[in-house]
């Protein structure tokens, strides 16, 4: 009796595997709320340049506020997902790119603005260099086992970036853009520069930290 009770239970935990099909179930898990929200802030992202590239009456509080939204996108797709669970391999690699996407090219696109912007040249390279250098470097240690997930560093580098592009933004429109606004929106856009800097310079000593570690 107990051999047959036996073999008639383990055919029972065979089969959900097998019924299953393997592609279905991370399709499905990629299909979530959290990764929805990031793909909106890449859909905000396109409309913002364009209002942008469109120039006139579309600059201002406007365009500031759909920055702000996209932006606050960051937070509640990462609180969504940790919240309840739904953190995906494709949300990890989505979620940083749209970062990147909407803070690099609205950088971009402001220094066609400028000198009304007050974005130059030298501040667009520092920010996308740094960009593209930490996500080198991530990727490469990731694949080396390494831990190297954002710090308080970065998340300040953040705050400053976003805080600097919508009183750039803002400043566009010539009702706001007064002398005094205009040396608060300079110097929170080289403290967004400074802090760049020196984020990259955190990841550079933590990425030597990981490889002296490693040898």
């Amino acid at each position: 009796m107990t051999i047959e009770t036996d073999e008639r239970v383990r055919p029972t935990a065979v089969p959900p595997p097998a019924s299953a099909s393997p592609g279905s179930l991370p399709e499905a898990r990629c299909l979530n709320l959290p990764n929805l929200i990031t793909v909106s802030r890449l859909v905000l992202a396109v409309i913002l340049f364009g209002l942008i590239g469109m120039g006139g009456a579309a600059l201002g509080l406007p365009v500031a506020a759909l920055f702000l939204l996209a932006a606050t996108t960051d937070a509640v797709d990462g609180y969504v997902a940790r919240r309840y669970g739904q953190i995906t391999t494709l949300g990890r690699v989505l979620d940083p790119f749209a970062d990147k996407i909407i803070v690099c090219g609205t950088f971009v696109f402001l220094l066609e603005r400028h000198p009304l912007s007050g974005v130059t040249a030298w501040m667009v390279v520092i920010v996308i260099g740094r960009e593209m250098f930490v996500t080198g470097l991530r990727s490469f240690l990731e694949q080396q086992g390494k831990d190297f997930s954002a710090t308080w560093s970065g998340k300040i580098k953040m705050i400053l970036q976003c805080a600097a592009l919508t009183a750039s933004l803002m400043s566009l429109d010539p009702h706001i853009g007064t002398p005094g606004f205009l040396l608060f929106r300079d110097v929170l856009l080289w403290s967004a520069v400074v802090a760049t800097v020196f984020s990259g310079l955190v990841y550079v000593v933590r990425a030597g930290r990981l490889l002296q570690w490693q040898q």
